[in-house]
């Protein structure tokens, strides 16, 4: 079984019901895994088995819905085709591309039109496929805005309503005050009313009836169904009057409803695209040309065109245009983008840079390592989508709500209509008509069903701004039930970057021996500790030898050959364990280590050789975050595999009363796993790397100072930034984003729970209800988009 995940934007889901019921239908079918839709984003995540199950399948179901799935067609001039079975092949090539609807080569024309899902891959994607089979291809043309282009319409519809229910609003002066003599006679007349609202209620409240016919059909009911009942008794009763003669009609409360609701829907349309600001802003980071040298000479390329392994020449103020490693040149780059840092980084050979940073001085030639989607800000901008698209724990309230809504209104709609026709005022139809149709309209499913996405897509949208990356709806919601933060010493707390301070040989050998031996056995380490070591004697112009038989014991220490002799480096506990006597060293390793040093102990031939410190620092901004997290009303521990005495010296400077010292590193996740026993919600903050069984285990995993693809996928949150202080930041937002989808889901629920009665009490004008109906979804996605203002 090969599960493939495929997302497609879908057009005409109003409320949750619509996202609920797409759900459920696409995870009926055979082949389906998982899927699952987002109203505020308007997309649909599919898992499903490609061997079962096509995408233009999963399409075909959401069409069958009753939904639209947008498509996009790419037009490419096509190079390099000799005859008609190398068309053939283009087109079976891209046919197989996932999200690839169809593909038709025209080798006359030597043009290409390739049907496809624009959420599932992009025109990039496509054009490298052509040229992986050997062509050469370019766009004939960009992408439209979509969003853009479904506004206008919806500005349109509503414009057209607004200037036809403007007369007919006007007409309602003529209810009676001095104002009545400004209503003119002609709009008075029932047929002129009729006129003007018949274009508002078929032209621009169609897209309510398409919607109500194609969920009704389907079993189902949703906002439309509301919209279009409710309006179609106040307009049809009123033609029945004036067909039958009669001198009171009710076209201006079917056309103002329609208006308003189309208003609130445009609004709400521009609003919700500012909720998804943050990936147009990632995705507009990206380079748009790159400089490359191939056969000796410079060329300037689309970016999309750069393969790995390209050399790449980058001038001062210029973006880097993909991930590589720099082989000539100084420079300081700005990774603001990524980080949030706002200083630039020194970069020099060696040194790895980012795709979409900044280089600010000397110019830089590097080697692409990462290209397309490969890249760090693809895989943020991957992330941030796939967290916006995900549902939240808290959401399936409201769905679930959702599911049934429609239905129960309906019902309380009809039984008000019975009540004032049968007992609250006897045979006035009109007065029944009229609260039915308030009842109908007053109620509003879409804020219910934006109240959580639109939250998630702007709290996910903020954290991607100051490099804190949500790996899904979900943790966001973990986050703040948070109480205890677990973190890894090293490279967390510290710089992870230790500096060999003490040199101490025994017996009659020298320095300079001391550390040949210890730094040629630590050669082959990659520890940072060793690491450390090979660093200080190279310092001290002592070049290591190679060594034999190597072996590194985690939490312990390593054993090697060096010029025939067995050398030994490690704890105490370690060469206790092979027979050697520590007791000469024992003093003076408790002074260092008392100091926060870490002291290790060197042995030849199973004799003592002498001890080397090494001291890794605290970062400047430990100690400052980890008074935030007190602040907040956070538990902080530490583990390390330091032993006691160092570890006690590093959390004293950084603030932190809870330790776990001589911690094995497969042993963490057995700390994390006894704090979540004492019912502690915990979260583990370390590499990404080195602590992934902790990470998994953690009710949150965080990897910091990355932004590795590894730590972005071990990690629930990944923070950019080497910078404990990002860790309350991303607390805090997840408490504020929570805070904000609490109180637009009270607000929805209060909402509903005070209009509907009030409605059914008759107290409610059908034009006043919808007004309230069409801002309450408004009010929803603006009390949303606050968190983009919020300091965290």
């Amino acid at each position: 079984m090969a599960d493939k995940r495929l997302t497609m934007e879908i057009k005409g889901m109003t409320c949750a019901a619509c996202a609920s019921r797409i759900e459920k239908g696409l995870r009926r079918m055979a082949g389906v895994v998982d899927a699952q839709v987002n109203l505020a984003r308007e997309r649909a995540s599919v898992v499903y088995d490609d061997d079962r199950l096509s995408p233009v399948e999963v399409a075909d179901k959401i069409r069958d819905l009753g939904y639209d799935v947008v498509t996009e067609k790419a037009e490419l001039d096509i190079r390099g085709m000799t005859c008609a079975a190398c068309a053939r092949r283009i087109e079976k090539g891209l046919a197989r591309l996932e999200g690839v609807i169809r593909a038709d080569v025209n080798l006359a024309t030597e043009r290409g039109t390739v049907e496809y899902y624009p959420a599932a891959l992009d025109v990039a994607e496509i054009v490298k496929k052509v040229k992986d089979l050997g062509y050469d291809a370019s766009p004939r043309k960009d992408r439209a805005n979509l969003r853009e282009a479904e506004i206008r319409v919806q500005k349109r519809r509503f414009l057209i309503a607004a200037f036809l229910s403007a007369p007919l609003l006007w007409s309602m002066l003529h209810m009676g005050g001095p104002l009545s003599v400004l209503v003119p006679d002609l709009l008075m007349n029932g047929y002129v009313q009729w006129l003007l609202a018949t274009p508002v209620q078929f032209y621009a409240g169609w897209p309510f009836y398409r919607g109500a016919y194609k969920n009704l059909k389907n079993g189902s009911a949703n906002m439309d169904v509301l919209v279009a009942l409710g309006t179609s008794a106040a307009y049809f009763y009123s033609l029945y009057l004036l067909l039958t003669g009669g001198d009171a009609f009710y076209f201006e409360t079917s056309a103002i409803i329609i208006t308003l609701i189309l208003l609130g829907k445009l609004l709400e349309a521009v609003a919700k695209g500012r909720t998804s600001e943050a990936i147009q802003k990632l995705m507009g980071l990206r380079a748009k040309t790159a400089v490359v040298i191939r056969d000796g000479r410079e060329r300037e390329i689309p970016v999309e065109e750069v393969e790995k392994g390209d050399l790449i020449r980058v001038r001062p103020g210029e973006k880097i245009p993909v991930d590589g490693v720099v082989v000539e040149g100084r420079s300081a780059v700005d990774e603001s983008m990524l980080t949030g840092e706002s200083i630039p980084v020194d970069k020099q050979p060696g040194d790895e840079v980012i795709g979409a940073t900044i280089n600010k001085h000397g110019t830089l030639t590097f080697r692409a390592t990462k290209v397309g989607k490969e890249t760090a800000l693809a895989q943020i901008i991957r992330v941030v989508e796939e967290a916006q698209g995900a549902k939240a724990p808290i959401q399936r309230l409201a769905d679930r709500i959702s599911g049934v809504f429609v239905p129960v209104v309906v019902l309380i709609a009809i039984g008000t209509f019975l009540l004032w026709y049968l007992a609250l005022d006897p045979g006035n139809i009109e007065r029944a008509i009229l609260n039915l149709t308030a009842v109908l309209v007053i109620a509003c499913p879409c804020a219910l069903g934006l109240a959580t996405p639109t939250s998630i897509m702007v709290g996910t949208g903020k954290g991607a701004e100051v490099g804190i990356l949500f790996k899904g709806g979900q943790h966001v919601e973990n986050a703040h039930r948070i109480d205890t933060v677990v973190l890894d010493k090293t490279g967390t707390i510290t710089k992870g970057e230790p500096e060999m301070t003490d040199v101490r040989p025994l017996g009659n050998r020298t320095e300079e021996e001391l550390l040949r031996l210890a730094a040629s056995a630590e050669k082959p380490s990659e520890h940072p500790l060793a690491q450390a070591i090979v660093r200080g004697a190279r310092e001290r112009g002592i070049e290591p030898t190679a060594a034999e038989n190597f072996q590194a014991v985690p939490g312990k220490g390593i054993e090697a050959v060096v010029d025939g002799r067995r050398v030994l480096i490690g704890t105490r506990k370690w060469l206790e364990e092979n027979g050697v006597d520590t007791a000469a060293a024992e003093t003076a390793m408790e002074t260092l280590e008392e100091q926060g040093k870490t002291v290790m102990l060197v042995a030849a031939d199973g004799k003592p050789a002498g001890w080397i410190a090494v001291a890794d620092t605290v970062k400047p901004t430990s100690a400052d975050a980890i008074r935030e997290l007190k602040r907040m009303g956070l538990q902080v521990w530490m583990l390390t595999g330091d032993n006691e005495r160092t570890a006690r010296a590093i959390a004293r400077q950084a603030g932190i009363e809870h330790i776990r010292a001589e911690v094995m590193p497969g042993d963490k996740a057995e700390e994390v796993k006894r704090l979540q026993a004492e019912g502690r919600k915990v979260a583990m903050v370390g590499d990404g790397i080195n602590d992934a069984p902790a990470l998994a285990v953690a009710d949150i995993g965080m990897a910091i100072g990355t932004g590795t693809d590894v730590a972005i996928e071990t990690a629930d949150v990944t923070l950019m930034r080497g910078d404990l202080r990002a860790i309350p930041a991303a607390i805090r937002l997840s408490r504020l984003t929570m805070r904000n989808i609490k109180q637009n889901l009270f607000w929805a629920f209060f909402y509903n729970a005070v209009g509907i009665p009030v409605a059914a009490a008759g107290y409610l004008a059908p034009w006043l209800a919808a007004a309230a109906m069409a801002f309450s979804s408004v009010s929803v996605v603006s009390n949303s988009l606050r968190l983009k203002r919020v300091k965290i």
